[in-house]
């Protein structure tokens, strides 16, 4: 489960960081954004956000699961987990009788 949970996790960072780039930038501060491509207008901005968001939430969701599953798996690390609870101490024996010569 945690090998496909990771495949799915790092498919959806993959595709997030693609829709990133193909966004429009809006400052236009290093002059490569804004011209003219497959999709213009409204509907791109809208598509693209809609797509970020879903991409995003489910990085969210992957990333919590694997947390979790990292977390069910881990063993505990305290010394009082591992540490078993010490037996009552025994009576002390009686005095035996002393032996004759």
């Amino acid at each position: 489960m945690l090998n496909v949970l990771l495949v799915i996790h790092l498919l959806i960072a993959i595709g997030l960081v693609g829709v990133i780039l193909l966004q429009r930038s809006e400052g236009g501060a290093l002059g490569i954004g804004g011209g003219g491509g497959l999709m213009t207008g409204r509907a791109a901005g809208n598509l693209l956000t809609r797509t970020t968001a879903i991409l995003a939430t489910g990085f969210f969701l992957t990333s919590l699961g694997l947390a979790l599953i990292a977390n069910a798996r881990s063993q505990p690390s305290s010394i009082m987990d591992k540490a078993s609870v010490p037996a009552a101490p025994a009576a002390p024996a009686a005095p035996a009788a002393p032996l004759s010569r």
